[in-house]
């Protein structure tokens, strides 16, 4: 930036690159900060969609919350191959060596009468950008109780992104006038569970032995936004 302008000519994309055709991604991808934003992207930051908001990590890196979308789908399946296998499990409650490409598929196109899934990934067009966490909820049918399922790499963990997600899951859920939200969690998740209980979620009794249900009940106090 010049005497308060954006230079065009010193700022490229809002992420440092995309993620090239047939290129797996690698670890160091989420440890390089993002260049400045360009004067067209820092304007249009200001007319996001529904949605979308932008959140910068401590690490200088910008990601991008927005809904999913069926381009993500590739993108999705790379990233699981850097997720540990603890990771996994935490996601999936089992253990899952391969994304496969029917379920990110599936995962990557959620019925918009009754799912909801957000990802925050690089600010890029999606099937370019890479994808560090995705939250989900779905409506139980016949039922006005939803599920959700959040995860978070731990490339990019423990800055507050997992909050923020799961303040939107809640917020997606009221506006469908729902009455519960709730998932299982492993029983040595503590950061998930610490999680749910700083936000009002109450510990049931799961049907799994090793697991532990968190369930809020949206028709109380809302829980802290930010």
């Amino acid at each position: 930036m010049r005497n308060g302008k954006f230079n065009r000519h010193l700022c490229r994309s809002p992420a440092i690159r995309p993620l090239p055709t047939g290129r797996r991604p690698r670890a160091d991808d989420w440890s390089v900060p993002s260049l400045p934003l360009c004067e067209d992207a820092a304007v249009k930051r200001d007319r996001l969609p529904p949605w979308h908001e932008y959140k910068r990590l401590l690490n200088g890196r910008e990601l991008l919350i927005r809904p999913i979308r069926p381009e993500d789908a590739e993108p999705l399946r790379a990233g699981f191959s850097l997720l540990r296998p603890d990771e996994v499990r935490q996601r999936f409650l089992y253990a899952i060596k391969e994304l496969t490409p029917d379920t990110a598929a599936r995962l990557t196109r959620p019925d918009p009468e009754r799912e909801f899934a957000l990802v925050a990934a690089e600010p890029l067009p999606p099937g370019e950008a890479l994808i560090g966490a995705v939250a989900r909820v779905a409506i139980a049918p016949g039922t006005r109780d939803a599920e959700f399922a959040i995860l978070v790499s731990h490339f990019i963990g423990g800055m507050g992104l997992g909050r923020l997600l799961m303040l939107r899951l809640v917020r997606w859920a009221r506006r469908k006038q729902l009455r519960r939200l709730y998932g299982d969690v492993l029983e040595h998740n503590t950061a998930m569970l610490g999680l749910a209980h700083s936000l009002g979620f109450r510990r049931e009794t799961a049907d799994t032995p090793g697991l532990v249900r968190v369930a809020l009940d949206l028709e109380a106090t809302a829980p802290h936004a930010s």
